[in-house]
C-alpha cells in the first residue's frame, strides 16, 4: 500500500512503536514540508511521515500542530513528546541536534550568509505561485518572473562550485530546491515558453542537473508532470491530496 495516503476528518491517529524515530506530519504537495524532508534524508535520519490532509484536517491534528500547518516534527525522544513548527526553524534545530552531516558553513557569518540568501528566496517563491495558481498568466502582463533568480545564478558563479553547499548541496540548496523542483510543472502546465533562460541561468541549470542526482533530492522527488496535475487540482478548488494514494491503488487493483 502506498504511504501517501492523507489523513482526513474522521481519521484515528496513527500508532507506532516505541522505537524513538522522529515524526514528520507533512503534506506530500507541500513545499515547505519538502524541505523538512530533504534535511532528514540528507542527514539519513530515520523518520515516520504522517500526511495530513490540509483542507479537513483530522480532529486530533490541532494538539500536534499548535497553528495546524504542516511541517510539524514531533521530537519523540524528549520529555514531553515537543513538536516544532516552521520549516526553517526545523531544519535549522537538525542542523545543529546532528551535526554529523552539517549543512549550514561552521564560520558564523558565513552561516548568517547563507540565512539571508534563505530568506530573500521568498521573492522567487511568490512569483512562482502567481504563475502556478493564477487561471490565466497572460494576464499578469509583462512582468519579470525570474528576477528573483539572478542573485542566486551570479552567487552561485561566483563561488565556482558545484553546489551553494560547496562539492555536495548545503542547507542553501535544500531551502530553495522544493520550488526549482516544481518548476518543471510551469512548463507542463503553460507551455515552453516557461522555461529558464540558458544564457541568463547558464549556472543554475547545471547546478538543477546536478541536484536531481543527489540521493536526498531523489527520495523524494516528484516530476513536472506530477507536480503540474497537482496544481492544476489546486486551481480548480479540489486539492487532490491523494492522488499517488490512488495511483498507486489503481496500478495495484490493476
Amino acid at each position: 500500500m502506498s504511504d501517501t495516503q492523507h489523513l482526513t476528518t474522521g481519521s484515528e491517529k496513527p500508532i507506532f512503536p516505541d522505537d524513538g524515530v522522529l515524526k514528520l506530519y507533512s503534506m506530500r504537495f507541500c513545499p515547505y514540508a519538502h524541505r523538512v524532508h530533504l534535511v532528514l534524508d540528507a542527514k539519513n535520519l530515520p523518520y515516520h511521515s504522517i500526511y495530513i490532509n490540509l483542507r479537513e484536517k483530522p480532529e486530533w491534528f490541532h494538539q500536534v500542530s499548535s497553528s495546524t500547518k504542516v511541517p510539524a516534527l514531533e521530537l519523540v525522544k524528549a520529555p514531553g513528546n515537543p513538536v516544532l513548527i516552521e520549516s526553517l526553524i526545523i531544519c535549522d534545530y537538525l542542523d545543529e541536534k546532528y551535526p554529523e552531516v552539517p549543512l549550514y558553513p561552521k564560520d558564523p557569518l558565513k552561516k548568517a550568509q547563507e540565512k539571508i540568501l534563505i530568506e530573500r528566496f521568498g521573492q522567487f517563491i511568490t512569483a512562482f505561485y502567481r504563475l502556478a495558481i493564477h487561471e490565466n498568466p497572460d494576464q499578469l502582463g509583462n512582468t519579470d518572473h525570474y528576477a528573483g533568480l539572478d542573485i542566486y545564478e551570479e552567487e552561485l558563479k561566483q563561488r565556482g562550485t558545484k553546489f551553494f553547499g560547496g562539492s555536495s548541496p548545503g542547507m542553501l540548496d535544500y531551502m530553495i530546491w522544493p520550488w526549482c523542483e516544481r518548476f518543471a510543472s510551469l512548463k507542463v502546465a503553460l507551455g515552453d515558453g516557461f522555461e529558464l533562460n540558458p544564457e541568463r541561468f547558464t549556472t543554475l541549470i547545471k547546478w538543477r542537473d546536478l541536484m536531481l542526482q543527489d540521493r536526498a533530492v531523489k527520495c523524494f522527488y516528484l516530476d513536472g508532470k506530477t507536480h503540474a496535475q497537482y496544481m492544476s487540482s489546486r486551481r480548480a478548488g479540489n486539492a487532490d491530496y491523494n492522488m499517488l494514494y490512488n495511483e498507486a491503488k489503481r496500478v495495484k487493483l490493476e
